[in-house]
């Protein structure tokens, strides 16, 4: 019997090492208004319930991240995601009164916790957006916190040697899209502004390294889709500031 103890609590200890700088979530879902002549709006987003400056860092970053992709007027002076989602129910109403024939709007996003460590976590938005037109609109965005600080990071504080990770990444990226590495980066149909690499909009911590997303417009034509490169932290943990497994 006490050898099944000592087994059980040998087993529990990493498990609770593991867990114990978890942050605490519940799904927040919300919909849009239910009529005849509403856009179609659906939400769910990870609310963090602990009492933090990183939970109040993560559950202000989402909101705006909601009112970012709602609203359509810079007029409005829109404090909450409620205030959004009439923002772009109202729009779509006035417009739809001016040209009956106008299809549907609709706006799905959807937020997760996409890699969390005892320093550094990473939630990841994506979304779609339809207002008329040939086709919507789909991005990725993300989100990364400081859980020490309880602030939200900008790209560049991610690394402790940002221009020789653009280095390795511009290689890397010329190997996966067939670029030959002596080229400019633009040679086979990159859009890159002043033809010249650069890290993309959004950057994110994931399981399987740190991965690049450029979203559809970024560097490239709608029709070409999203352009996503990940390095592995084997590879890149050098150049990061906040080292995974070293």
């Amino acid at each position: 019997m006490k050898k099944c103890l000592g087994l059980l609590l040998i087993l529990w200890i990493p498990f609770g090492c593991e867990t114990e700088h978890k942050l605490t979530f519940e799904p927040l879902k919300l919909q849009g208004e239910s009529c005849a002549n509403c856009p179609e709006i659906e939400i769910t987003l990870p609310n963090a319930l602990d009492d933090s400056g990183v939970a109040t860092a993560i559950n202000r970053s989402l909101r705006e991240e909601v009112i970012a992709l709602l609203s359509f007027s810079e007029n409005e002076d829109i404090e909450n995601v409620d205030q959004a989602m009439g923002s772009f129910t109202e729009s779509y109403k006035e417009l739809k009164t001016k040209f009956p024939d106008e299809i549907g709007w609709e706006a799905k996003i959807n937020g997760e916790v996409i890699y969390e460590d005892a320093h550094l976590i990473t939630i990841v938005v994506n979304s779609y957006t339809f207002t008329g037109g040939a086709h919507g609109y789909g991005s990725t965005s993300y989100l990364n916190f400081d859980k020490v600080e309880g602030t939200e990071l900008e790209n560049w504080e991610l690394f402790d040697d940002l221009e020789g990770f653009e280095t390795y990444a511009e290689s890397k990226f010329k190997t996966q899209e067939d670029i030959p590495q002596e080229a400019n980066i633009n040679a086979t149909g990159f859009m890159f502004e002043g033809d010249a690499f650069h890290l993309p909009n959004n950057v994110g911590y994931t399981q399987d390294g740190v991965q690049l997303i450029y979203n559809q417009y970024e560097v490239a034509s709608y029709a070409d889709g999203p352009i996503i490169l990940t390095l592995p932290f084997s590879e890149i943990n050098s150049y990061l500031k906040y080292k995974v497994g070293s």
